[in-house]
């Protein structure tokens, strides 16, 4: 689509609501989504969301290595939220203490992070992954959903709190987060004004002659 790519880190146990509402909200605004994952050497591998009343209602084939793919591609970097976030800091082995996580998709966040003007989505317990290197989450002002809140202070974020517990949607920079997804609506709306606003472009600089 004319406003290029927003790539959307995913794996098992994604959150339905959000997903339904990105492949509605993004289209509608002239943006491709496209899910990311680490696909463990394969072609393709399909995932299923968290069940609702104990039923896998949505499932996305993903096709995109994200050790493969650059992050200044995109407009926007977006990780959906309840328990993909967790499944995709996994490392296949641990050098030992001190080291940093290399999962491939914290790896690819690592990137995202320091694209100067990218903006980087989080929702409810989505900044599980930032949670896997703490220099990505140190002194970011931030929210998420309550039960991570823990998490989310010990790798060094400021939790934003409002009347009734962690903020509805933060924004610190480039860094776009929200509690619940009950407030899709609100955190989709926003990342596509983080977007908007930003200076950058996706893809390569244009080639000059010489």
């Amino acid at each position: 689509m004319e406003n290029g790519k927003i790539g959307v880190l995913i794996e098992d146990h994604f959150d339905q609501t959000e997903y339904r509402r990105f492949n509605e909200f993004f289209p509608d605004h002239g943006y491709t989504v496209e899910y990311l994952s680490h696909l463990w050497g394969q072609p393709e591998l399909t995932f299923g969301g968290n069940p609702d009343n104990g039923v896998v209602e949505e499932h996305v084939t993903v096709r995109t290595e994200v050790a493969e793919v650059d992050p200044a591609d995109y407009r926007g970097i977006i990780c959906i939220g309840a328990y993909a976030m967790d499944r995709l800091r996994y490392q296949a082995t641990v050098s030992g203490k001190g080291q940093r996580n290399t999962a491939p998709a914290v790896e690819f966040l690592r990137r995202a992070m320091d694209t100067d003007g990218l903006p980087v989505g989080t929702i409810c317990h989505s900044l599980w992954l930032l949670c896997a290197d703490p220099d990505l989450l140190r002194g970011r002002r931030v929210t998420c959903a309550h039960n991570i809140v823990c998490d989310v202070e010990n790798a060094g974020g400021e939790v934003v709190y409002g009347d009734d517990g962690t903020a509805d949607l933060v924004v610190d920079g480039n860094l776009v987060s929200a509690r619940h997804p009950e407030v899709t609506d609100r955190f989709v709306a926003e990342f596509v004004k983080a977007i908007e606003n930003s200076p950058r472009r996706p893809g390569p600089a244009p080639r000059t002659e010489e």
